[in-house]
Order: structure tokens, then sequence, then C-alpha cells
């Protein structure tokens, strides 16, 4: 469960065998997203709306890098750490 980006309690990580579509997971707390990256869209939530709009703020700045982190994990490489909300 590599951890790829960590901001205001939110945790966001990918996994090395998981299926399609491109997607990561962000939890708080005891809640978890999953967040579809190409097109950005929610396929799962349990999180509060004011921490789904975080979520999405940050990956909306950064779909580039989460793709890229799904190519090179897919290809058995580490995944990036990616800046987290600013």
């Amino acid at each position: 469960m590599p951890e790829i980006s960590r901001f205001l309690g939110i945790v966001i990580r990918m996994y090395f065998e998981e299926h399609p579509p491109p997607h990561f997971h962000a939890s708080y707390g005891d809640r978890e997203a999953w967040v579809a990256v190409r097109p950005l869209a929610v396929l799962r939530s349990e999180l509060s709306p004011r921490v789904l709009s975080l979520v999405l703020e940050w990956a909306a700045a950064h779909q580039d890098e989460l793709a890229a982190n799904w190519r090179a994990m897919r290809a058995g490489q580490p995944p990036q750490k990616i800046e987290p909300l600013s």
C-alpha cells in the first residue's frame, strides 16, 4: 500500500496490483474514497463532501503525476511521492 501523498490528515495511496481504470485511494480516518485519474471521477466514496472536495482539488493539480505513477507501478516500479495540497 504505497503512500504517495499526505495532507490535512488525508492519506493518498496507490496499490501495485490494482484493477483498471487507473485510480488512487484517499483515506481520512476510517473512511475511504476511490478516485479515477483520467477522467477525474469518484468511483466510490465514504468521505465527507468537504474532504472529498480537497482530494479532488489535489488530484486535479496532479493528474499527470498520478497517471505516471499508475504506469510505473503497473511496470513493477515504485511510485514517486507527490506534493501535498498547499
